[in-house]
């Protein structure tokens, strides 16, 4: 048995209807990382809202060209870019742990809507306003000591298990 390269690998390659919301997401590193997330699950779109993003090298390095390949847009309100995704007809789903939030591990996802994942700021989550405009808000159990961990990690834990069910 040989392994394969980035070459010949033969995984079919599919978009979803799924475009990641990061709200005040700035770390360079945790940026180029959801590209390479959103081109890895077929995001159909990334977008950034907050000041002072940018794509430069620090990104890039991290994104391993794949911000060449996912669309994405920066916005400074992420209230605008919600209100015109419900305007479309999206789905939304908050990555946040709250007292009502259900594991990523039970939640069903029953809609033939677009998806919108709203992924939080690194230090303080997903904002109780943006939480109060969604269809519904998931966490991933952690059995450990803390309580959260990287976005891109969860994410990438998220984009698995939605990614799993729409194409199941």
């Amino acid at each position: 048995m040989s392994q394969l390269t980035h070459y010949n690998t033969n995984f079919k390659k599919q978009k979803h209807a799924i475009t990641v919301v990061c709200d005040n997401v700035t770390n360079a590193p945790n940026i180029g990382s959801l590209f390479r997330i959103a081109d890895a699950f077929g995001v159909e779109e990334l977008i950034f809202c907050g000041t002072n993003i940018s794509i430069g090298k620090r990104i890039t390095r991290t994104s391993r060209s794949t911000e060449k390949y996912v669309s994405y847009s920066i916005s400074e309100q992420i209230e605008s870019e919600i209100e015109a995704l419900k305007s479309k007809n999206y789905y939304l789903i908050a990555l946040e742990i709250t007292e009502n939030s259900q594991p990523l591990t039970t939640f069903k996802l029953d809609t033939n809507q677009p998806i919108a994942l709203i992924l939080g700021d690194e230090n303080f989550g997903v904002s109780e306003a943006i939480l109060n405009q969604v269809d519904s808000v998931v966490h991933i159990n952690m059995f450990g000591n803390n309580s959260s961990m990287n976005v891109v990690q969860a994410t990438s834990i998220a984009l698995y298990e939605i990614t799993k069910q729409l194409n199941s």
